[in-house]
């Protein structure tokens, strides 16, 4: 698709759902309704292996709001501290200072979340797109946050837990259905916020020339889903309509990434970028039949670690790169805002879980983790000592190096490897995990108009 002119440009609205994956009912899961995202996929289209380039806010929305991955402009590691962000290199320039440029209006709206790993002035001139020139096309990026831990109920619509479904990494009690439960009842909410927003657009009447972007800025979180590189921490619903432009109800199977919508917002929009972007276009061929997709996971907070992954329609290779360090060695976000957390500690060290779900609590982690994604799809059978799949790992392997020189990987240093906050392991004693647990039981088990204050949120995270 041709770059577009100015009198054809649509307006741009970007939804963000914060710390989401696949978990829609458009996407087939069980329990949960949200009819208005639903109808938005069957008037557009909806992707089924769109992935992020990182699990984590910081890191992936750096990518996005560049379509470079994070680590090539050097913003890769989470949440960087004010004081030690850095300009973006190469005379990048963010997103929405190139659709300022181009003549779109720029706004960040409801939940004003940017989180940049990288200084510089990011583009954006308002909160809302009615502050725009008479007849200016404008771009909004709309962060939803509710769907961040720690969760709201839903009063409306709530969930039965005995309807969800868990994967068989978790441990199947009625406390962590509850837990899953309740997410999807915040997402249910969300799924009403997101009718809001539409509904504008039909009041005002810009629904027929806006072209709609809906994603997930990392994916769900929960263990073994946000801060790693299993399919459920990199995984994001994406779902775009454009009206008068495609047919509606179309499901697409390409893999692509979401620095691909960086590059089509901008096509789209007739920005040029200076230099050409890691991200391709939705709209071209480009973006079609990619036989990889990479990420990169490095600091969280305080909390050390790097992984790298390389990932085929059927095969993933995960490279971890501090093996030492446990898959939950500290964190404070983990800890404070994820209550299976504290249930399934006290199942490991009680020797209660079964072989799958204990395998994330081990001391230390495989240097190369091996999946064929078509016969495990929950990636829990290691195939990286498997002589029979040597072949795949090497070739994996040796395209996962490409990439890794391509964006300017930096690695691990011997002082990154040896920083940051206590790698012990486990992190608690078993009696403290059981105080935490019981700390969690009135939040997770809270009627849905109830009072209960979340027992460890000190802060924002």
């Amino acid at each position: 698709m041709a770059q577009s002119t100015a009198s054809d440009r649509p307006n741009i609205v970007w939804i963000m759902l914060e710390d989401w994956g696949l978990d829609l009912g458009c996407y087939g899961t069980p329990g949960i309704e949200t009819p208005v995202t639903d109808k938005l996929a069957s008037e557009g289209i909806r992707y089924t292996n769109a992935f992020c380039t990182s699990p984590v806010c910081s890191t992936s929305r750096s990518a996005m709001l560049t379509g470079y991955h994070q680590n090539y402009i050097g913003a890769e590691q989470h949440r960087t501290a004010k004081e030690d962000k850095k300009p973006l290199p190469y005379d990048i320039e963010p997103m929405p200072v190139l659709l300022k440029e181009a003549g779109y209006f720029t706004a960040l709206m409801i939940h004003d979340k940017t989180d940049a790993n990288f200084s510089g002035d990011l583009g954006f001139m308002g909160k809302d797109w009615k502050e725009r020139e008479k007849g200016q096309p404008f771009f909004a990026q709309i962060t939803l946050g509710g769907t961040h831990r720690a969760w709201n109920r839903d009063p409306k619509n709530p969930i039965d837990p005995a309807k969800v479904e868990l994967p068989p990494y978790y441990a199947d009690t009625p406390f962590a259905r509850r837990d899953w439960a309740n997410g999807l009842e915040q997402m249910q909410v969300c799924d009403r916020e997101i009718g809001d927003i539409l509904k504008r657009l039909e009041k005002e009447d810009l629904a027929e020339n806006t072209l709609i972007f809906l994603i997930g800025d990392n994916g769900r979180c929960h263990i073994r889903g946000k801060q790693f590189l299993y399919d459920p921490g990199l995984q994001v619903p994406m779902i775009i309509k454009w009206p008068g432009k495609f047919a509606s109800g179309q499901v697409n199977t390409d893999m692509v990434q979401t620095i691909d919508i960086t590059a089509t917002i901008l096509d789209v929009a007739g920005a040029k970028p200076k230099h050409e972007l890691q991200g391709k276009n939705l709209f071209e061929e480009e973006s079609k039949n990619r036989e990889y997709i990479f990420a990169a996971r490095g600091r969280m907070g305080g909390t050390h670690d790097a992984m790298r992954t390389i990932r085929s329609n059927k095969y993933k290779l995960i490279h971890n790169l501090i093996p030492e360090r446990a898959w939950l060695q500290y964190s404070g976000y983990k800890e404070d805002m994820y209550p299976m957390l504290a249930e399934m500690n006290i199942m490991y060290m009680e020797g209660k879980l079964n072989e799958d779900q204990a395998k994330f609590f081990a001391p230390t982690k495989p240097e190369f983790e091996l999946f064929d994604i078509e016969k495990d799809p929950y990636e829990l059978n290691n195939l990286a000592n498997d002589l029979h799949y040597g072949d795949v790992k090497d070739k994996l392997l040796e395209e996962l190096y490409v990439w890794r020189k391509s964006i300017k990987d930096e690695g691990v240093s011997q002082e990154f490897r040896e920083g940051g906050l206590s790698s012990k392991y486990p992190t608690r004693t078993l009696q403290e995990w059981k105080e935490r647990y019981e700390a969690w039981k009135p939040w997770v088990f809270r009627e849905t108009k109830s009072k209960v204050k979340h027992p460890f949120i000190k802060k924002n995270y």
